[in-house]
């Protein structure tokens, strides 16, 4: 004969599987997601990726990604050098906004004190031209931050007269996230310095 009782029992005992089955499916789905969210983030990690000319983000596998490197911090140090310094009255503006996110405050310094000094008014004033036309940088990639050294020509034209520079700029370079567009390289240029700047004769000119 059933009572009330030993139903009451079936049922608990009934409620009780239910709850663990529950449990145990939702603990079994938690983990795949973990799982899956870990996967997804090693994968991310092991993409690079490149712009295109029409400005589209395209990933790439990379295959050695130390291999890749240098030729990155290279790429980095022409892009700074070629918009820090190939300036002109019309564009030095814009040049220096993209400048900017390729290094920290110490490139932001040497730019407020080449302002400070009336570089760019005299740029504005006389119409000048600042060409870029030859970029070298040595780079020391055993240890991060990795120390470069660059010496790049410029080229000043003041209308009737060109005069050519040799300016040796120094720095480090660290790694931080990947900015698209402003930073796609992932590098940014610290302890920034002008070393040295002198002007080069006509026979440096045209070994060059």
């Amino acid at each position: 004969m059933k009572t009330p009782f030993k139903n009451i029992q079936q049922l608990l005992r009934m409620n009780r599987f239910v709850v663990l089955a529950v449990v145990i499916t939702a603990g079994l789905v938690c983990m795949v997601s973990v799982a899956m969210l870990f996967q997804m983030h090693r994968q991310t990690l092991d993409t690079a990726f490149v712009v295109s000319d029409q400005g589209d983000v395209l990933p790439l596998k990379l295959i050695d990604q130390q291999e890749n490197l240098e030729v990155e911090a290279l790429a980095h140090l022409e892009r700074f050098h070629q918009w820090f310094y190939g300036v002109d009255a019309g564009s030095f503006e814009s040049r220096m906004e993209k400048a900017l996110w390729l290094g920290n405050a110490s490139v932001d310094a040497v730019y407020r004190q080449k302002k400070a000094d009336g570089f760019y008014n005299r740029l504005l004033q006389y119409s000048l031209v600042q060409e870029v036309e030859r970029i070298d940088s040595r780079i020391d990639m055993d240890q991060e931050p990795y120390a470069f050294e660059t010496r790049t020509v410029i080229r000043i034209n003041r209308g009737r007269v060109t005069d050519t520079y040799e300016l040796v700029t120094s720095g480090r370079l660290i790694s931080v996230a990947r900015n698209f567009p402003h930073n796609p390289h992932g590098l940014l240029i610290t302890d920034f310095f002008e070393n040295a700047l002198r002007k080069m004769e006509a026979y440096e000119t045209t070994e060059e």
